[in-house]
């Protein structure tokens, strides 16, 4: 039973057993490695017959048995104890396999004679169904619970749904060429609760007992993965993870007189793990505990437990445990990077991982490209799982090593050098070793190769694919040497960076794991059997012909090894894991074992270091630090003891016998603990601790022993202790200086406070400005702010009202800063990014910083604030400024702002170009006629106003009368400006004046006055540039028609036919007017008011404005329309224009300008 670990075995005459082995941790020894004792033993009692069938439902607790009589019987857990629940006998045939879907809420029964039966966890019968013909073996549900297979006696294996229809066959493949009776062994499905190993992966093993199996990817699976053990198989079980497939059966012997029990183990790619051979005559069944560390085989009366060490991938770098998992909801597996120092956790993610190796503080994850091409992926990363570079290749990285330097992948039959670029390395070279590094060369060489170290690899990377005899089984690399083991024993020794095949060794074992010592002088060999051997590399070995050879085995062996690692620092010691002790050896001498199921991770200083891989498996996304073990050598140990019990003398002459500079350090450290300083300093020598041997020289110049304990105590990160011994000898500014160093602020402040003078203000401003520090990092940023506010630290504070949003405390801290301090410009600029514009142009005006004012002003779109700014602080960019503001203004189509703008700042003539621009638009548009009026007469006053400015300011700068006079007369001729707008200038009031005759005449007209109507709009004429000569002349047709002037009406009628801008649809109904108007009176003019030139004396019309006879141009009347040719007149001051004296006194203000008179 997975969940709960219970065991059930059933035997003959009705033995029916529920065992449980538990593990009693102790609190220093956890894992594999924990005591274990039986709780649970209990005989079940109710069969009478044999027991064939036994299964348990894991959701619900329940343990289903089935005996050689077809009885059934479902037990249940209460109180502690089994007790039977239901019974079934359906007293026909003979129960053969019995199997719960992966919810337990369905159980499938099979009998013998081909019956069927599904039944729900209560008792109750779903459906049955009678295969007549058939002998039914097995059954197995799938993962989903949609599908049962069916096994035959016969080796066929039918596929049915969850109803009980009938679907298909299972292809058989593992079968051909096989002609003998066979029968199924075993049909096993992993229900991938607990994740797969791999995306897509095998889960469904059947095998037969002749020993053929194939592990399919789902039961229509058309390539399976196919095994052939060459045992007589008894039963197969998948682990709890289905990442290994154990198979268990007998095997003849070698010499053929008794068979022998084994359980070989697979992964579901069909790769062979591990042989496990099991004592007794005949093994029967297989079981996995629920963690995958231990199975559970049954052996004629006995029940063997046999301790599974997982091969996990996964390395350690930097205090940096790096280790992979699967989830059930994703396909990925999980790379976690734990950083056991600091308690942190980094995770990546990748499809298919094959390999982890780590050496120094970096690491190689070998993956598979899944974008189809076939190619596999080496991805250098640091200890925090940063990718640092990555490099393709062809080869399948099935083994992998790393030095320094180099990172070797090696497949079956050739391997691949890749000299990767080590940051650590480069930072420590010179630059003449820089130049010579050939950094990321890469290099592929078949394994039967010999290349000389001038080679360059494999050109053609196809020959990397070429099989070979004798295949790669492990490699191992250093920083000389490359060693590769093939499967016959031999080992193939490469000189590295140079990489030359340098000399083949024979070994009497096929390698399965390789390690190399620190000095590459030996090499430590675990064999595919788990026996653990030695090569000595260098020794010199005469054999019996005379010929010295190179390299030697050592006689010396350890069995059932699944861990070893040499040490760091002494090429004589070494730890290794065997069984569930790890054992520590000096020289092949080991020393008192440990009891431990961990993984080595590191061995330097005297110091084992493994992690319980195990244990961080049943929570991978949690682990602890606990999972972390320390474990001394016996020596490391030894000194511990000899310092607490005997004299520091008697230790030091033990150390002189057994020296090593963490034994002398520890040595250096109890000395100085007991203030012996001269003991203190020989260690501190022998170690080479040049800090240790500087701490005693300046512990020697100080002659108070209770400074010297407290200096000790802080060496020791006894800091409460040195403070309480500084605070005894009233030192209270040691013990503030103590905690200064230590960053300990908060405490630095309580020490200060208590002292009766209450501190040093620059120490008490120092301790609450580090005080705000630490909750400014900590993003506590109020806590902050009142510590910066009483320690005075303005620019922290001013950062930290702006992040706590606290605009009117930043305000009123920029108020309370003198001129020109250093922080306005941050203030101002902070006050800027949250749109306060005029906070912002306070602080940058305080600080002397106006053009930055006023770009504050420009981009939150505060022109007004920009201008007055700059006019005021005389700024000579005023005139880009407004130039800048006007287009933004026109871009955002705010015309008369943009005029506003230059009106305010006096720059009249562009201000009235603009005007005149948007009357010519408004024109266009055929907006009300009034409204462009105003707008016209608008512009003209504005080209007024700038003309009197031009007379003023040439006042101004003329140095005398004289002058003034002159330029006064003259300024706007010799004023700088364009053709146009000396046109604008001149003809400033001509669109006013166009539009103000236009309406007049149209009031004219509707008022009945039509003879002044018809003499307006003939004086309109001289306007049709501005007004649509459309509107002027159909206005001067209706007004002469009116007038009974049809001789005007015709010039007028004659002259809208001739407008090429009419559509001919237009101009005929035109003609069609002139026809009906003209066809009933004749082109005269009826009524004719005759009047006297004022300069030739002339009779001439009185609508004419010009003389006919002396081009004398006449003043038209702005109140009537009609032209003056008297010689007194009224003239207005602001437009110029006149009126007859008896018409404008009726009114109040000049009915151009709108001027009040």
């Amino acid at each position: 039973n997975k969940e709960h670990g219970y065991i059930a075995c059933g035997g003959d005459d009705g033995l029916l057993k529920v065992l449980k082995l538990e593990m009693q941790p102790d609190g220093k020894v956890k894992g594999l490695a924990a005591p274990s004792n039986l709780s649970m033993n209990q005989n079940l009692e109710g069969h009478s017959g044999s027991v064939q069938v036994v299964t348990w439902n894991e959701y619900h607790q329940k343990l289903t048995t089935s005996d050689q009589f077809g009885l059934i019987i479902v037990w249940m857990l209460y109180k502690g104890m089994w007790y039977e629940e239901m019974i079934n006998n359906r007293n026909k045939s003979v129960v053969r396999s019995m199997c719960w879907n992966c919810d337990g809420q369905k159980i499938c029964i099979v009998y013998e004679d081909g019956a069927v039966i599904v039944g729900s966890v209560d008792g109750n019968r779903i459906w049955g169904k009678e295969l007549k013909g058939t002998q039914l073996t097995n059954v197995g549900w799938s993962p989903d619970g949609k599908v049962i297979l069916f096994g035959m006696s016969n080796g066929e294996v039918q596929i049915f749904d969850s109803t009980g229809n009938q679907c298909s066959k299972v292809s058989i493949v593992c079968l051909n060429n096989v002609t003998e009776a066979i029968h199924i062994a075993g049909m096993e499905w992993y229900t991938g609760i607990h994740g797969y190993a791999e995306h897509n992966c095998p889960s469904l093993a059947i095998c037969y007992d002749n020993g053929r199996c194939q592990i399919m990817r789902n039961e229509i699976d058309e390539s399976p993965v196919l095994i052939d053990t060459r045992m007589t198989v008894c039963q197969i079980k998948w682990n709890h993870n289905g990442s290994v497939l154990a198979i268990a059966g007998t095997q003849k012997s070698a010499s053929g007189e008794k068979d022998a029990n084994f359980v070989q183990f697979y992964t579901p790619s069909g790769d062979h793990l591990r042989t496990l051979k099991v004592p007794g005559k005949l093994v029967t069944g297989v079981s996995w505990e629920g963690s995958g560390l231990r199975i559970a085989l049954s052996v004629d009366a006995y029940i063997y437990f046999a301790n599974i060490r997982p091969d996990y991938k996964w390395c350690y770098i930097a205090n940096t445990v790096v280790y992979t998992y699967t989830r059930p909801d994703r396909a990925d597996q999980v790379i976690c990077f734990w950083d056991t120092k600091n308690s942190e956790k980094y995770t990546k993610f990748a499809r298919q991982l094959l390999n982890i190796v780590g050496h120094g503080e970096l690491c190689c994850l070998a993956t598979k490209d899944d974008s189809g091409t076939c190619q596999y992926i080496l991805i250098l990363c640091n200890a925090i799982g940063t990718p640092l570079e990555s490099r393709y290749i062809d080869i399948e990285p099935i083994f992998l090593a790393m030095t320094d330097s180099h990172i070797v992948a090696a497949s079956r039959e050739s391997f691949y050098l890749w000299q990767y670029k080590n940051p650590k390395k480069i930072l420590e070279m010179d630059i003449g070793a820089t130049v010579k590094r050939k950094e990321g060369r890469e290099r592929i060489f078949h394994v039967d190769d010999k290349p000389t170290g001038q080679s360059e690899g494999i050109a053609d990377v196809s020959r990397a694919f070429t099989p070979t005899n004798d295949p790669i089984c492990a490699l191992a690399a250093s920083d000389k040497m490359l060693l590769v083991a093939r499967e016959s024993g031999a080992l193939q020794r490469y000189t590295l960076p140079h990489f030359a095949l340098i000399i083949k060794h024979q070994l009497n074992c096929r390698p399965y794991s390789l390690s190399i010592n620190c000095v590459s002088t030996r090499v430590a060999i675990v064999d595919i059997s788990g026996i653990l051997v030695f090569f000595d590399l260098e020794a010199r070995v005469t054999d019996a012909a005379g010929n010295e050879t190179i390299g030697e085995q050592l006689r010396f062996e350890r069995k059932d090894v699944w861990d070893m690692r040499w040490a760091d620092d002494n090429p004589e010691l070494f730890a290794m894991m065997e069984k569930t002790r790890m054992y520590i050896f000096r020289n092949l001498d080991p020393e008192e074992p440990i009891s431990s199921s961990a993984y080595i991770c590191s061995f330097n200083d005297l110091q084992v270091k493994a992690v319980l891989l195990d244990e961080i498996m049943i929570e991978p996304e949690a682990p602890v630090r606990d999972h972390l073990l320390e474990l001394d050598i016996k020596s490391l140990r030894d000194t511990r003891e000899l310092l607490d019990k005997v004299s520091i003398q008697d230790t030091l002459q033990f150390i002189e016998d057994n020296p090593h500079p963490r034994l002398w350090r520890l040595l250096a450290e109890s000395a100085l603990d007991k203030l012996e300083l001269t003991v203190a300093e020989q260690a501190f020598v022998r170690c080479k601790d040049f800090q240790g041997i500087q701490f005693v020289k300046k512990l020697s110049n100080l002659h108070n022993e209770n400074i010297r304990a407290a200096e000790v105590a802080a060496y020791f990160a006894r800091f409460d202790e040195a403070e309480k011994l500084y605070l005894d000898m009233d030192r209270r500014d040691l013990a503030v200086n103590l905690r200064v160093k230590l960053g300990d602020w908060f405490r630095v402040l309580q020490l200060l406070k208590s002292g009766s003078d209450g501190g040093d203000d620059f120490q008490m401003r120092q301790a609450w400005n580090a005080i705000g520090d630490y909750y400014s990092d900590r993003q506590k940023w109020q806590n902050a702010v009142h510590y910066y506010m009483q320690g005075q630290e303005q620019d922290r504070l001013a950062e930290c009202l702006y992040m706590l949003e606290d605009y009117a405390g930043l305000e009123k801290l920029s108020y309370s800063l003198p001129e020109n301090h250093k922080l306005l410009p941050d203030i101002g600029r902070m006050f800027r990014i949250v749109g306060m514009s005029q906070q912002a142009v306070e602080s940058f005006c305080k600080c002397g910083q106006v053009k930055e004012a006023v770009d504050t002003c420009i981009s939150l779109n505060q022109w007004t604030q920009a201008i007055d700014l700059a006019r005021s602080h005389n700024m000579k960019e005023i005139d880009s400024l407004l130039a800048r503001y006007a287009s933004h203004l026109l871009e955002k189509g705010r015309k008369l702002a943009a005029v506003e703008l230059y009106r305010k700042s006096n720059r009249f003539l562009e201000a009235a170009k603009l005007m005149f621009h948007i009357g010519e638009e408004e024109s266009k548009k055929h907006s009300k006629p009034l409204r462009i009026k105003k707008i016209f007469c608008l512009a003209a006053v504005l080209i007024s106003n700038h003309e009197e400015e031009v007379k003023t300011s040439s006042r101004l700068s003329a140095k005398s009368k004289r002058q003034a006079d002159t330029s006064s007369t003259l300024a706007g001729l010799l004023s700088e400006m364009t053709f146009d707008e000396s046109k604008i200038i001149d003809n400033a009031w001509r669109g006013a004046e166009a539009y103000h005759f236009y309406i007049l005449a149209q009031r004219q007209l509707y008022q009945g006055y039509v003879s002044a109507a018809m003499k307006t709009a003939l004086h309109l004429r001289e306007f049709d540039d501005i007004i649509d000569p459309v509107d002027i002349y159909a206005l001067l047709a209706l007004a002469a028609c009116a007038n009974r002037a049809f001789n005007t009406a015709s010039k007028a009628f004659i002259k809208l036919e001739s407008l090429d801008k009419l559509s001919a649809e237009m101009k005929q109904q035109y003609e069609k007017l002139a026809i009906d108007i003209f066809t009933k009176n004749q082109p005269k003019d009826n009524r004719t008011t005759k009047a006297e030139c004022s300069n030739c004396e002339s009779v001439i019309p009185d609508w004419c404005s010009v003389c006919p006879s002396c081009d004398t141009k006449f003043p038209v009347c702005i109140v009537s329309g009609r032209p003056i040719f008297d010689y007194q007149f009224w003239i207005c001051t602001v437009c110029k224009h006149r009126a007859y004296e008896e018409e404008i006194v009726k009114l109040s203000n000049c009915p151009l300008c709108h001027n009040p008179l």
